[in-house]
């Protein structure tokens, strides 16, 4: 069960989010991506505490796949710091893992 993970990213936009999941899914390197928001974030930016709406995108892929899968984020991501965290799966059912499977690119 352990190879595959679970990301999040948010952005400010919905836009940007759609963008985000639909260039992954489509890379193969997630194999369903949920935009879930608006949601409210507060965190320290730059010396102060922020508060922002964000749309949080929970990405599905294969550990072996992280390191592409952060590159793709990155570069389509309009942050300049953007939450990049990825969390093992640690058990799902059988048929949606193995679905998972079928749609996400070899690594």
């Amino acid at each position: 069960m352990g190879e595959y993970i679970q990301v999040f990213t948010a952005t400010e936009k919905r836009e940007d989010a759609e963008g985000i999941a639909k260039a992954l899914v489509e890379k193969r390197l997630a194999g369903c991506i949920q935009i879930v928001g608006p949601i409210v974030s507060t965190y320290w930016w730059k010396g102060k505490v922020e508060t922002a709406e964000e749309w949080l995108c929970l990405i599905k892929s294969r550990r072996s796949l992280y390191e592409e899968l952060e590159r793709a984020i990155r570069k389509m991501h309009p942050c300049e710091t953007p939450e990049i965290i990825a969390m093992p799966i640690v058990a799902g059912s059988r048929t949606y893992l193995e679905w998972l499977a079928n749609e996400l690119k070899e690594a």
